[in-house]
């Protein structure tokens, strides 16, 4: 008996007309992109597995697929780990190979290899699939797109001002309605971190306040005391979850709480800087807020935080980034500040699919269907058509003389958007009828006339 076909599970096949619409997506965001002046680089698919791991924190690299050695390398086995029990250690001696978890790092990696080639600041886009070992639920797939863009070799203020400027631009054009972007910087959570006396664990205090929309205050605290956060830490860290009011109400009660940080009040001046700005450019304070609980998880973030999420939609958040001063340093190049977010075009997919704003022209229909009646009509069909692709009107020819019906019931299946036919009466009077699929009005035009209609 076959076995009944499937894709793995956080994987999706895509239909024509669903492909039409990521493609509309993606060409709106190249636009900006390109606009911003961003260049467009590509990496492979997989890196060395030394290249992502420990870069996105522990429960990150929990998420990255590894690629299993094949040949002669099976024998670089550490057998000695399981032996021990070390499962991770012997889990990285089977793959020296995984498949990309973001395309931050392997950035970063470029970055580092071509810099005798590239002229700082450096500022790239990159639009390719990432893979993650996460769950699959609504909005969170293995398989998926990211839509990047970042700067490296500078540490102007000036192009998170731009990113914010790129979030409001790109969602705008999506006419996505309402979204808000969450900023946020290191630096606090840093201060913070510091007002607590926990300096050295601010890996486990970011990590565990970057969940409060998902498992509440408790879960937060839970969580923080199983990482030995201090009783007395804990206290300073509660009033956290109390700040309310406008975003400049929020940052007043943050200087006022970070007051003897000066880390902690870098990160302030920082962020009101970015906002400053970009409310002087356009932007509206509706569709910008400071987050303290803002952290993203990742270890690599060192000043400016973002996260864009739709306010209509339960789907968590659409795009991300951060600044990451410190990143290509790991790969030998220190000293290099960069700045970068992205845009997760699959969930911005299901955003403008579950409001209904995907443009109505966006559909990869056929223009033209010509009927096939036979040989010698077909010939006069294929100069039509030759004719008709010329002047970038999509068209074909049926490729049998098959029953009418059955021709136009392809039509109706293909979603075509007109049927011409070109019978010996119609070549006759050098005319072709065409009818219209969507209204059924039926006309008689040359070939001319055609080309005018439809374009």
């Amino acid at each position: 008996m076959a076995q009944k076909p499937s894709t793995p599970k956080g994987t999706r096949d895509f239909l024509p007309a669903e492909v039409a619409k990521r493609n509309y997506i993606f060409d709106t965001i190249r636009g900006s992109f390109e606009t911003y002046g961003f260049s467009p680089i590509e990496t492979p698919s997989f890196e060395l597995s030394s290249t992502l791991l420990g870069k996105y924190g522990e429960e990150g690299d929990r998420l990255i697929f590894k690629i299993l050695n094949s040949g002669d390398k099976v024998r670089k086995a550490d057998l000695e780990a399981l032996k021990d029990g070390n499962l991770a250690r012997f889990s990285n001696s089977l793959a020296e190979k995984a498949l990309r978890y973001d395309l931050t790092v392997p950035f970063a990696r470029f970055v580092v290899q071509h810099q005798n080639e590239l002229a700082f600041p450096f500022k790239r886009y990159q639009i390719q699939p990432v893979w993650r070992a996460d769950r699959p639920q609504k909005g969170r797939y293995q398989e998926f797109y990211q839509c990047d863009v970042d700067v490296v070799g500078s540490d102007s203020l000036l192009y998170e001002v731009d990113f914010v400027l790129l979030f409001d631009e790109v969602l705008s054009n999506l006419k996505i309605p309402n979204f808000t972007v969450k900023i946020n910087n290191r630096k606090i959570l840093s201060g913070i971190a510091e007002v607590c006396g926990e300096e050295d664990k601010i890996i486990a205090i970011t990590v565990a306040i970057d969940k409060l929309d998902k498992i509440g205050v408790e879960g937060v605290v839970k969580e923080l005391r199983v990482k030995e956060i201090s009783e007395s830490a804990l206290e300073r860290i509660m009033p956290l979850f109390e700040i309310t009011g406008s975003t400049k109400e929020r940052l007043s009660q943050m200087k006022s709480y970070l007051e003897s940080s000066e880390i902690g009040l870098k990160g302030i001046e920082e962020l009101e800087f970015v906002l400053d700005q970009a409310n002087e450019l356009g932007v509206s304070s509706d569709n910008i807020e400071f987050d303290v609980t803002l952290a993203r998880g990742l270890n690599y973030y060192t000043g400016a935080i973002f996260e864009v999420v739709a306010n209509d939609v339960n789907i968590g958040s659409i795009c991300g980034g951060g600044r990451y001063d410190d990143l290509t340093g790991v790969f030998g190049m220190p000293g290099v500040s960069g700045v970068g977010v992205s845009f997760g075009a699959d969930r911005i997919y299901d955003v403008l699919e579950e409001l209904n704003l995907f443009p109505s022209t966006v559909d990869n229909r056929l223009d033209v269907l010509f009927v096939n009646f036979g040989e010698m009509e077909q010939a006069h069909c294929l100069k039509a058509v030759r004719t008709l692709r010329a002047a970038g009107i999509s068209s074909e020819v049926y490729p049998t003389s098959a029953k009418m019906q059955k021709q136009m019931k392809y039509a109706n299946a293909r979603g075509v958007k007109n049927v011409a036919m070109l019978g010996e009466n119609e070549i006759e009077e050098g005319i072709i009828k065409l009818k219209n699929m969507d209204s059924g009005e039926q006309t008689s035009v040359n070939v001319q006339d055609l080309i005018n209609t439809l374009k």
